[in-house]
C-alpha cells in the first residue's frame, strides 16, 4: 500500500499502546518519527483507550523513552469520561470495573464510589488486571437494579509485552449476556466524545489530519467514521477480519517509522 507524503497533512493523531509503546518498550523509533514531525511544524495528538495510569504517568513514561511531547497533547479515555459525568453526573454514586486509579480520577470529577447495588447509580466499565467474580455481580445486580451502563473502552484486548491480555471488551459482553442490558454509552475510541476531545486541542477542522493506530475496530473505526485518513501500524494487536471487513485503513505500516524514514 502507497506510503503518504507526510507534507499532505498538517496535524497526527497518535494512538499510544501498541503504536508509540509495547507494555513498556516503546516502538523502536518512535521518538525519532515524533520528533522529526514537530521539527516540519506538525501538530500532533496523543490518544488512548487505556485507563490504567494518569495523564501525568503516560507523560512522565514517555517522555523517558525520548518523546519530547507535552501533556496536554495526551488524551485517554478516563479523562473524556470524567469530563462527561463531572458536567452531568456530579454527586452521583458510581462502582467500577477498574483499577484503582481509575477509580480514584472518577471520584476526583465529583462520584462517589459504592459497592452496594442497590444505591449504584452508574456502572463503569475498562480494563481491570484484577478483575474477580465478586466484582461482575456487583456490576450485574446493579445493572438489573436499573444502573445506567458507560464504559471507559470497548477494546477486546489489550497489548503487552508478550502477547495480549482481556480488557473491557470481553467484560461488557459478559455482563450484557448476564443482565440482558446493553451498554448504553461508550467514551473511548471510535466514539464521538473522544472525537470532540481531540477536536478541542488541535482546534481546527480535519481535513488534512491523519490519525494512526494498531486496531481496526477503535483505532481505524473512528477514523473513517469523522472523515479522517488513516493509517493501520503492525507493532500492536492482531486484527481479525471478521467483522471487521468494512473497516479499511488508508494506509498500513510495518511501524509508525514508516511516516518519516527514508528509504
Amino acid at each position: 500500500m502507497k506510503k503518504p507524503d507526510i507534507e499532505n497533512y498538517n496535524s497526527f493523531i497518535f494512538d499510544l499502546d501498541g503504536t508509540i509503546y509495547r507494555g513498556n518498550s516503546i516502538i523502536a523509533n518512535a521518538d525519532k518519527t515524533i520528533s522529526m514531525l514537530k521539527k516540519s511544524g506538525k501538530k500532533i495528538v496523543f490518544i488512548s483507550n487505556k485507563t490504567t495510569g494518569s495523564i501525568k504517568d503516560y507523560f512522565e513514561f514517555l517522555t523517558e523513552q525520548g518523546l519530547e511531547i507535552e501533556p496536554n497533547e495526551i488524551i485517554n479515555s478516563t479523562v473524556v469520561l470524567s469530563k462527561y459525568l463531572s458536567k452531568n453526573h456530579d454527586g452521583e454514586k458510581f462502582f467500577a470495573i477498574g483499577e484503582k486509579i481509575f477509580i480514584d480520577e472518577i471520584i476526583s470529577s465529583g462520584l462517589i464510589f459504592s459497592e452496594n447495588p442497590d444505591e449504584i447509580d452508574i456502572l463503569l466499565v475498562t480494563l481491570d488486571r484484577t478483575l474477580n467474580y465478586e466484582k461482575l455481580e456487583i456490576a450485574a445486580r446493579a445493572l438489573e437494579k436499573g444502573a445506567r451502563f458507560f464504559a471507559a473502552n470497548i477494546d477486546d484486548t489489550c497489548p503487552v509485552d508478550n502477547g495480549e491480555v482481556l480488557d473491557a471488551g470481553a467484560t461488557i459482553s459478559a455482563l450484557e449476556k448476564r443482565t440482558h442490558r446493553k451498554l448504553e454509552k461508550n467514551f473511548g475510541k471510535p466514539s464521538h466524545y473522544m472525537m470532540d476531545e481531540v477536536k478541542e486541542r488541535l482546534g481546527h477542522d480535519f481535513s488534512k489530519t491523519l490519525l494512526i493506530g494498531d486496531r481496526l475496530e477503535t483505532d481505524i473505526a473512528m477514523g473513517n467514521l469523522f472523515g479522517l485518513d488513516t493509517a493501520l501500524v503492525l507493532t500492536g494487536v492482531k486484527n481479525f477480519p471478521n467483522g471487521n471487513q468494512d473497516i479499511k485503513p488508508t494506509y498500513i505500516f510495518d511501524s509508525v517509522f514508516d511516516l518519516v524514514k527514508r528509504k
